[in-house]
């Protein structure tokens, strides 16, 4: 998914250290994405005063809804981007020759490396029922500079959650490890992105590496985390819990049936620059990137990069104005 909404970084005085636990309820925002492809996007991450949760740097939501989805192509550096399906089908081309469908139970995930472009388009011609997530994982020092990539998996893990009270609950791991259970999917820093469905009375305990900072986000219906002893927060649709670091374990209940997606990972090695859909760590590589997108896709010099989406001609989406102000590395205030 693209950015339609590349806001500028700002500077910031301090930074606060991910030094324990943490209770932070955080509403998700609207974006507006207009014209043809105007859908309803709710984005939970990055917010304001927490840019990451381990290499977990967005999060959008777009639908549920009935619409056509015609997201042209784009680039991207600096991050491996999660497709992960709710309801409806969307098809994935790329400039390394990828042209699949990815559908609810499947995760799509490309990695940019130094630079990939793509597209994303619903199925058929007229509008269709669609919901998904789509996230970014900030890539480390390590692997953010190499070759593109992209890999589909279809049968993932999924870990039992014994109860405490009423039925179990399951969990899918579609991104690094939770209790044990591994996605085989590729990843380049401890990390965890896990789909937990809790039945109607369900009380249940998900298992967490203390030294790992994690967030639930609502997906479906309302859970409660129990954050303290003797307290609960609820967690609806789209909102997320920040919770920190230093916890072993957390219970999750739910009065009615419901579905949260729990983000985590161990905090990561550095403060990033994200600006419309790059992810890199000053403001003269994101200029780079910018330069390479907007050139003329006719010369060696716009291809060399981010290469041409398989199938399609010379639509593309135009990169937005850089902001007048000098982009800044996002640091964490909470």
């Amino acid at each position: 998914m693209t950015r339609l909404d590349a806001e500028a970084d700002t500077a910031v005085e301090s930074a606060a250290e991910c030094d324990g636990p943490r209770a932070l309820l955080l509403a998700s925002r609207e974006v507006p994405l207009g014209g043809v492809r105007a859908m309803e996007v709710h984005r939970a991450l990055p917010q304001r005063d927490l840019p990451l949760v381990g290499a977990w740097c967005f999060l959008d939501r777009f639908g549920p809804q009935v619409t056509t989805m015609r997201v042209e192509p784009h680039p991207h550096i600096g991050l491996q981007t999660v497709t992960w399906p709710l309801v409806g089908e969307v098809r994935h081309r790329d400039t390394i020759g990828s042209d699949v469908m990815v559908r609810r139970g499947t995760l799509n995930l490309m990695t940019s490396g130094a630079g990939i472009a793509h597209s994303e388009y619903s199925v058929g011609e007229g509008p269709v029922a669609i919901d998904a997530l789509q996230l970014w994982v900030a890539l480390p020092e390590t692997r953010r500079h190499g070759a593109p990539d992209f890999e589909q998996h279809a049968d993932l893990p999924t870990l039992a959650l014994a109860p405490i009270d009423g039925a179990a609950a399951e969990a899918t791991v579609v991104l690094g490890e939770l209790g044990g259970v591994a996605s085989p999917a590729t990843v380049h820093t401890p990390i965890v992105g896990a789909e937990v469905r809790l039945e109607a009375g369900s009380r249940v305990r998900v298992p967490l590496h203390p030294e790992w900072e994690y967030a639930v986000v609502g997906v479906e219906g309302v859970v409660h985390v129990q954050v303290e002893p003797d307290a609960a927060t609820a967690v609806t649709r789209n909102a997320l819990l920040y919770l920190g670091v230093r916890r072993e374990v957390i219970e999750l209940t739910a009065d009615e049936s419901a579905t949260v997606f729990l983000l985590g990972g161990e905090p990561f090695e550095d403060d990033i620059v994200m600006w419309w859909n790059f992810v890199g760590r000053s403001h003269e590589e994101i200029v780079q990137a910018r330069e390479a997108w907007e050139a003329d896709p006719s010369t060696d010099s716009a291809t060399a990069r981010f290469g041409h989406v398989v199938g399609h001609g010379a639509e593309r989406i135009p990169a937005p104005p850089l902001p007048g102000v000098r982009l800044t590395r996002r640091r964490r205030r909470v």
